[in-house]
C-alpha cells in the first residue's frame, strides 16, 4: 500500500514561501494600468487627443526596449512582457510629460527608463529608483526647453481652457495652442487657479497630473484591491499639508501658504498614489513606509517653497528611493528571541 501511494504521489521540494497569495505581479500591474485610465481620460478631455498619442508612444517604446534588453540578456520574453510592468512605466512617464511634447521625448524617456533605470540594475525587483520618475528627471536635463516651456493648452482639447477655439495671433493666423503658467508657477503675475479647477483638472500641467478627482478614483481602486497601502499616500499628502502651514514662504504668490492649493496642485496626487507606493523602490516595513512618506512630503514642500523649481514631487520621491535601503536597515524587525544589537 505504501509503495502504491509513493508511486502515485508527486512530491515537490522547493524553497519558501510554500503558501502563496492569489495576487501576482501581472494582476497587480494590470490593476495599476486600469486605475490610471481615469487620469488619462481627464488629460485627453483637457488637452486633446494628442495626449493619447504621447501615451501610446511611451508604452510602445517601453515594451520594445524591454524586448530588446531581454534578448540581449537571453531572458524569457513572453512572460516578462505579459506582466505589464513596462506598460505601467510607459503610462506613468507619459503622465508626467507636458501635453504637446515632440514624439521623440516619450520615446527617449521610455528607453532610458527601461534600459538604464530598470535593467541596468538587474530588472524588475532590483531597480533602486522608480523608472518613470528617473526618466522624467533625465528628460528635464536632456530637453529643458521642451519640458519647461511646453506648459500649454492645446486648441483642440475637448475641455478647452482657452476662451475661444478660433483665437488668432497678432498676424491673424489661427493658433494651435496657448502657453499658460502651471498652478505652481512662481513668476510674478502668474495665474492662480480656483480649487474647483484643480479638482476637475481644468488647469495647465502634465498629461496625467491635473485632475485630483480622477487620480483619487484610481488610487482608491488600488487601495480597495490591496495593491497599495492606504497610509502611504495619506501620510504623504498630510505631511505636505502640515509643512505648508508651519513653514514660512519666500514666494510672493497668493497660494504660497495655502495648504489646500499645495495638495491639489501639481503632481502630488499622482506621485502619492502611483509613485511613492511602488513596491520595489519603497521600504519593506510599515514603519519604514511611514518614514518614506513623511520624508517625501517634507522634501516636496522644501523644494516648492525654497528652490527655483516649481514642483518637488519627482525629486523628493527619487531622493527617498535612494534612502530606502538605509530605512530598511534601521526599521528591520527584531527576530523573535534575539536581543537588539547596536549598529
Amino acid at each position: 500500500m505504501s509503495n502504491q501511494i509513493q508511486s502515485n504521489t508527486t512530491l515537490i521540494v522547493s524553497a519558501s514561501p510554500h503558501i502563496r497569495d492569489v495576487e501576482s505581479i501581472p494582476r497587480i500591474m494590470w490593476a495599476v494600468v486600469f486605475s490610471l485610465i481615469p487620469a488619462g481620460v481627464a488629460g485627453i478631455f483637457t488637452f486633446g487627443y494628442y495626449c493619447l498619442y504621447v501615451v501610446f508612444l511611451s508604452c510602445i517604446a517601453a515594451v520594445v526596449a524591454e524586448i530588446f534588453i531581454l534578448l540581449l540578456r537571453k531572458q524569457p520574453i513572453v512572460n516578462t512582457i505579459k506582466d505589464g510592468s513596462a506598460v505601467v512605466t510607459g503610462i506613468l512617464l507619459a503622465y508626467t510629460l507636458p501635453p504637446s511634447v515632440p514624439w521623440y521625448v516619450p520615446v527617449v524617456g521610455s528607453f532610458f527608463a527601461i534600459t538604464i533605470v530598470k535593467h541596468a540594475f538587474g530588472g524588475l525587483g532590483n531597480n533602486i529608483w522608480n523608472p518613470a520618475l528617473a526618466a522624467r528627471a533625465f528628460l528635464q536635463v536632456a530637453y529643458p526647453a521642451v519640458i519647461n516651456s511646453d506648459w500649454r493648452v492645446l486648441q483642440h482639447g475637448i475641455g478647452n481652457l482657452v476662451h475661444s477655439i478660433t483665437k488668432v495671433d497678432p498676424e491673424g493666423k489661427l493658433v494651435d495652442a496657448i502657453t499658460r503658467a502651471t498652478p505652481l508657477a512662481k513668476e510674478a503675475g502668474a495665474e492662480t487657479y480656483r480649487l474647483t479647477q484643480l479638482l476637475m483638472g481644468n488647469v495647465p500641467g502634465c498629461i496625467g497630473e491635473t485632475s485630483v478627482i480622477a487620480l483619487s478614483l484610481g488610487g482608491s481602486y488600488l487601495i480597495y484591491r490591496h495593491c497599495v497601502k492606504w497610509y502611504v499616500p495619506v501620510c504623504y499628502i498630510a505631511t505636505v499639508f502640515v509643512m505648508v502651514l508651519i513653514l514660512p514662504s519666500r514666494i510672493v504668490m497668493p497660494w504660497a501658504n495655502d495648504p489646500f492649493y499645495h495638495i491639489f496642485a501639481g503632481g502630488l496626487f499622482l506621485g502619492a498614489f502611483f509613485m511613492a507606493t511602488d513596491m520595489v523602490t519603497s521600504p519593506l516595513t510599515k514603519r519604514g513606509l511611514f518614514i518614506f512618506a513623511v520624508g517625501a512630503g517634507v522634501l516636496t514642500v522644501l523644494i516648492r517653497l525654497y528652490s527655483g523649481y516649481p514642483e518637488g514631487v519627482c525629486y523628493s520621491i527619487l531622493l527617498m528611493n535612494t534612502a530606502t535601503p538605509l530605512i530598511d536597515r534601521f526599521t528591520k524587525p527584531r527576530l523573535y528571541g534575539t536581543s537588539v544589537k547596536k549598529v
